[in-house]
């Protein structure tokens, strides 16, 4: 081309956790079976969907009205609700004008970093939800901002860490909060959110916290969003209805803006989000008169009770099981339904692996690069068909481990797939010297 065409951030759009898939999708036409651990899709997992739920989906399809635009904003039936709720459970209260629908988190994220000044940065968590890092990263043209999530401490934030890195760099303009966190699975206390709250305040910041899995906290967890404890902060919330109905294919999410009245550039920020929806015109208008007569329903809420019961359950079961090895940092989740353990350090070596069968290893090996936990990702993959997502490469993180999901329905299934999870790590790690120093250190202090 005559002309430079691409955007200097485009190397950093990277998502491992479907990237991944290519290669799975390749080894499962060799006859291979793959067990699916790393897309956090609850439906394509096994999940059903309860026919009530189906019922009124089909009743709202049958409405003329459902085939036509929505008002920008989002329909006021389902904006009302929202703000109803939200006002319902304490904190700050909103309008439904504070209300912003899109066509999922994904199109808000973009559009939100979309519209920041080129300079301005935002720092998230460590590990970090690829589709906020990479399009950060890629706004930015620069590698994504972060703040340490301490695995040796339940994975929560290191606040010292936080605050300096927010000091010592004046283009830092909002700080990211997900709650529950992905991937860890961490649910962040309500004092550490106000203390994140602080930081922004005293350094002139907004806030965005993702919580998308809100309503997937389990019970005994704390959750509380951050519209308890953001005071007079400018501030973001997103949610969806993918992970709750669960409807991921109906691409639903929105933004609830908090306190634009506190800040006018914040204000300025908030109108260019909604001018930016202008030119798209609406999002999708069937989830949105969904949305307020299934979540109004007096089944939605015992209904989500049940499903976080499993993944509460699972998580628990996937601690005890995989917290046997001396090599692994493990948490159990206490909100979503995903778990991520780290390797300890010098566990990992380039000489480990997995026997694989030639035609699985030929498709494995040009996905070998440097990262040791991407190795093991992709020897586990190839040997044992269970598909999960490394830390390093797909987490945008300096630590070493990997990301699997809590929702295998089958609780049998899901023993299986532990047992050999454990398996795979055992071998994998003493398969370059069956017994190293470290692993014998590690087995001692155990």
């Amino acid at each position: 081309m005559r002309t430079q065409i691409v955007h200097p951030g485009a190397d950093n759009l990277r998502y491992e956790i479907r990237q991944i898939v290519e290669v799975a999708n390749a080894i499962q036409a060799t006859g291979a079976a793959i067990r699916w651990e790393n897309i956090g899709d609850p439906v394509a997992k096994g999940e059903r969907v309860p026919d009530w739920i189906k019922e009124i989906v089909t009743q709202a399809a049958a409405e003329d009205l459902s085939f036509a635009y929505s008002p920008t904003k989002g329909l006021a039936e389902a904006r009302a609700y929202i703000a109803h709720e939200r006002n319902l459970e304490g904190g700050i209260q909103i309008t439904p004008d504070d209300i912003l629908f899109f066509n999922g988190l994904g199109d808000a994220i973009s559009t939100i970093y979309g519209a920041l000044h080129p300079r301005a940065r935002v720092i998230g968590p460590n590990p970090a939800y690829p589709t906020h890092s990479s399009a950060e990263a890629a706004h930015a043209g620069a590698p994504h901002i972060t703040y340490r999530l301490d695995p040796e401490n339940g994975w929560k934030p290191d606040l010292a860490d936080l605050a300096a890195k927010v000091a010592a760099n004046p283009d830092i303009a909002a700080i990211i909060i997900i709650n529950p966190d992905n991937p860890t699975g961490f649910v962040y206390p309500e004092e550490t959110l106000a203390a994140i709250v602080d930081i922004a305040v005293r350094h002139d910041l907004f806030l965005i916290s993702d919580e998308i899995y809100s309503n997937l906290a389990y019970p005994g967890s704390g959750m509380r969003k951050l519209a308890a404890v953001v005071g007079k902060a400018p501030a973001i919330a997103m949610r969806g209805i993918s992970k709750e109905f669960p409807w991921p294919g109906a691409r639903c999410g929105w933004i609830e803006i908090y306190n634009r009245d506190q800040d006018a550039g914040f204000d300025r920020f908030a109108r260019s989000l909604l001018e930016a929806k202008m030119l798209e015109v609406c999002s999708t208008t069937l989830p949105q008169k969904v949305l307020p007569r299934v979540m109004g329903d007096a089944r939605y809420y015992p209904y989500l009770e049940t499903r976080v019961a499993g993944y509460d359950r699972r998580a628990r079961r996937a601690a005890e099981v995989l917290g046997g090895l001396p090599e692994l940092i493990i948490h159990p989740a206490r909100g979503a339904f995903y778990m991520t353990a780290v390797f300890r350090e010098g566990t990992l070596r380039p000489g480990q692996s997995l026997p694989l069968a030639p035609q699985v290893e030929a498709i494995i090996r040009p996905q070998l690069g440097e990262a040791l936990d991407a190795r093991f990702v992709y020897h586990l993959l190839g040997a044992t068909g269970i598909c999960v997502v490394p830390l390093s490469t797909g987490f945008n993180s300096e630590l070493q481990g990997f990301r699997f999901t809590l929702l295998e329905p089958d609780e049998a299934r899901f023993e299986t797939i532990l047992q050999t999870l454990r398996g795979a790590l055992a071998d994998y790690l003493a398969s370059d010297l069956k017994e190293t120093p470290v692993r014998a250190r590690l087995a001692g202090a155990a």
